[in-house]
């Protein structure tokens, strides 16, 4: 049942929304194989101007499915950025069972997004974040079979959970080592939403905390937040970072007005600068970056985070206002003496 018929004032009519016929596999994948939603399920959908076309493809297959769901589109009810997560969706959030978040980032809203994910997380909501989802993510990751990739990704969590270190190498010059942590847990991300962890779709990961980073990560993929859009694939241009126990020490660029950025924002507070994530993208169905970090961090490979380590599900005790992601190409990655990826592509079957 749709609650736009009670309250059109602050909803709109998703339904009645024309849409590309082709998003309609991706979205499907979203509810039924990733959400699992179910007929006596209530939905929150919060979208925004941008995503409209994407929304209204999720939208129907909610109706297909039979839930009562409510959608949001941010505009209609807060002006953007946001400074703040709208009272009136994040009340809405609090009776929902399912929600689902397709909008394009803006500038200074991750905090806003904080405000969002602490009510899923203290409602244990299954929530799908979809920030700047686009057309050729619904074609391509969302298109994944997500129950492959999460038989990978159960694999592979196993043998790093058992890991001290963990060591990564690309052809492009990074040379990263991470030490584990045994008191922080890895979480696994992989397109299977389950009430113990929201997830980004598509999906395709594990993290954890990692206690401390050592190295050099030429950052030839993309980095993440709003400077994804900004800078897009930086296989041309790519960033080079030193990190010395665990701290951003140093970042080198041609181009400069990406280095100064990225070196503003992992300088916001006082962890900004601190690695909080450190992840192996499980998702074997993409065959390269793109330069959308909503799919790219799910790519093969590793990436880290700068900034909050999201210690609600790994443990850790210390807090950041950001989180940035940055991802590179074609990675070794060895746990502990054991090779588990050569080139991009994993030793671990499915």
């Amino acid at each position: 049942m749709n609650l736009t018929e009670t309250d059109s004032q602050s909803n709109r009519q998703l339904n009645n929304l024309p849409f590309d016929p082709q998003l309609t596999p991706g979205a499907s994948n979203a509810v039924r194989v990733c959400l699992r939603v179910q007929p006596s399920e209530k939905v929150t959908v919060i979208t925004d101007e941008a995503s409209l076309e994407i929304a209204a493809a999720i939208v129907h297959e909610l109706e297909a499915v039979g839930c009562t769901y409510r959608p949001w589109v941010l505009e209609d009810v807060a002006r953007r950025p946001l400074s703040d997560f709208p009272q009136m969706i994040a009340g809405d959030l609090e009776s929902s069972h399912v929600s689902i978040f397709a909008v394009q980032a803006q500038a200074n809203e991750l905090k806003s997004r904080m405000q969002m994910t602490d009510v899923v997380n203290r409602q244990k909501i299954r929530h799908a974040h979809m920030v700047n989802i686009n057309k050729q993510i619904m074609l391509e990751g969302m298109r994944a079979d997500f129950l492959k990739v999460d038989r990978l990704s159960a694999k592979v969590v196993e043998r790093v959970r058992s890991a001290k270190k963990i060591r990564a190498k690309t052809p492009a010059g990074t040379d990263l080592v991470a030490d584990v942590n045994p008191n922080y847990r890895w979480v696994k991300t992989s397109g299977i939403i389950s009430t113990e962890k929201w997830g980004n779709l598509p999906g395709g990961e594990v993290f954890t905390t990692p206690g401390e980073v050592n190295g050099t990560f030429v950052i030839d993929g993309v980095v993440g937040d709003y400077l994804c859009a900004k800078f897009g694939d930086l296989k041309s241009t790519p960033l080079t970072i030193q990190v010395k126990k665990n701290r951003l020490i140093e970042a080198h660029s041609s181009n400069k007005e990406l280095k100064d950025d990225f070196w503003a924002y992992t300088h916001t507070d006082e962890n900004s600068d601190r690695v909080g994530e450190f992840a192996i993208g499980t998702n074997i169905e993409l065959k390269d970056v793109i330069g959308q970090i909503l799919q790219d961090e799910k790519y093969p490979g590793v990436h880290i985070a700068f900034g909050n380590p999201y210690g609600a599900h790994t443990g850790a005790e210390w807090f950041s206002s950001t989180h940035i992601d940055v991802v590179g190409r074609k990675f070794d990655i060895w746990a502990d003496d054991e090779q588990i990826m050569r080139a991009g592509q994993f030793l671990i079957e499915a």
